[in-house]
């Protein structure tokens, strides 16, 4: 950090970037050019040393977009952001381990809280994944069977084309662009740091949970998830302060209402909208543990074409029923 110039205190100066192995590439004679203060960080917005490089043969030149400070706070490559233990991106493993970030977005204070988190790990603060508190075994679970350990280089390649996306692309195979179109080429990098509407995240948590008999069902009516298999000694109040602590990213006003039948040891879970009930959904893919009990997790579904029951007999559980 330089010290001579007091403007410059909370600058960062780094001999070496935090780098996942395919944003490293598979050349192992790789040359790095560093500019010290080269950009600002695209979360923190501090001033930080710039690394560039060629990842190999028909790859496109990547940089470094964020500093180490913030690389480290969310355990991520500062090229493109992914989780560098899971390979994937912060809001796959932030709603599977039911974590929160704890930086702020707003202008005012995240360079205030960039300075404090370097100075904590300065003197041998852990990064902030890594300290936390303890974490579910369906959350683990379900990163270990989402997890991209393998590298993918194809991942390097160049950007499309802008002429040939226009369709006046005259090179032809002599153009060093890619023909290729992704519609997640244009990403902001603070939602993605953060974690927030990511769409490849939620490409990869609805696959998932289709994948384990969790597809979001036809009916948009159906905003409620029933939960089966709790623990006998739980009350109501003890479902909805795991189910609150279980889903950081869905606001808890958002909690319609929670229904606990003891005798049955199950739970209907309403929410207010139906987006709040599918990131529910997709975080309990693999289960949702209380208690040190593993309880699955299922859509409710209609009630439609069921005759209606006597208004004595009326509770929230006509609403919806397990699938």
């Amino acid at each position: 950090m330089p010290k001579a110039d007091i403007n410059k205190a909370g600058w960062e100066q780094s001999e070496f970037p935090i780098l996942c192995e395919t944003c490293l590439g598979n050349n192992p004679f790789i040359r790095m050019t560093k500019q010290e203060f080269g950009r600002s960080c695209g979360t923190c917005a501090r001033p930080f040393t710039v690394f560039r490089w060629n990842p190999g043969s028909g790859a496109r030149y990547k940089a470094t977009v964020i500093c180490q400070t913030c690389a480290k706070v969310k355990n991520v490559c500062q090229t493109c952001l992914l989780d560098l233990e899971y390979g994937l991106p912060t809001q796959v493993r932030d709603t599977a381990l039911g974590r929160q970030t704890e930086a702020p977005t707003s202008d005012v204070n995240r360079e205030y809280y960039a300075q404090n988190m370097e100075n904590n790990m300065a003197n041998g603060t852990k990064s902030m994944m890594q300290l936390g508190g303890k974490t579910s075994s369906a959350g683990k679970e379900m990163l270990k069977e989402l997890a991209r350990t393998n590298p993918y280089y194809k991942r390097n390649r160049p950007h499309l084309c802008s002429f040939f996306a226009k369709g006046e692309c005259k090179r032809g195979d002599e153009c060093p662009y890619s023909r290729w179109k992704t519609n997640y080429s244009h990403q902001n990098i603070k939602d993605r740091y953060h974690g927030n509407n990511d769409p490849v995240a939620h490409m990869i948590l609805t696959n998932h949970a289709a994948a384990q008999g969790l597809k979001p069902p036809e009916d948009e009516s159906i905003m409620s998830l029933f939960l089966s298999s709790l623990p006998a000694s739980i009350t109501e109040a003890d479902i909805r302060t795991h189910v609150v602590n279980s889903l950081p990213h869905v606001p808890s006003s958002q909690l319609k209402s929670v229904v606990h039948v003891a005798k049955t040891r199950c739970a209907f879970i309403n929410f207010k909208d139906r987006v709040s009930a599918e990131r529910a959904a997709e975080a309990w893919a693999n289960g949702l543990d209380i208690d040190g009990q593993r309880v699955s997790a299922r859509w409710g579904r209609s009630r439609k074409g069921v005759s209606k029951a006597p208004a004595s007999l009326s509770s929230p559980l006509t609403a919806t029923t397990a699938v």
